[in-house]
């Protein structure tokens, strides 16, 4: 079953978010994911999001996207992240197959 893991960004130090961008991509697709969301403008259609940057990306399971989060892989850009950027980031489960409507 896919999973998704979902963050949203608040860029502190652009230039070494910049850096991040071009790091975490490798790690990504090495355990399988891929982006869904990367960036884009963001339109409010309920509620309050002010969010400046959303990322969403796709795992071929729960256990995949984990793997990704705490791989050595991943953590140099992982630390870069979080001193350029103050991100909340959530792993959600998808479905087996959209419903049939």
């Amino acid at each position: 079953m896919p999973a998704y893991v979902m963050v949203e960004v608040e860029v502190s130090e652009p230039n070494g978010y910049e850096e991040y961008k071009k790091m975490a991509p490798r790690s990504i697709h090495a355990h399988g994911g891929r982006y869904l969301v990367r960036g884009g403008p963001i339109e409010m259609l309920e509620g309050e999001w002010p969010l400046q940057r959303v990322v969403i990306l796709e795992f071929p399971d729960a256990a995949a996207a984990r793997a990704w989060w705490c791989s050595s892989e991943y953590r140099p850009a992982r630390d870069l992240r979080h001193r350029t950027a103050r991100t909340r980031m959530v792993l959600v489960e998808g479905i087996a197959s959209p419903p049939i409507a």
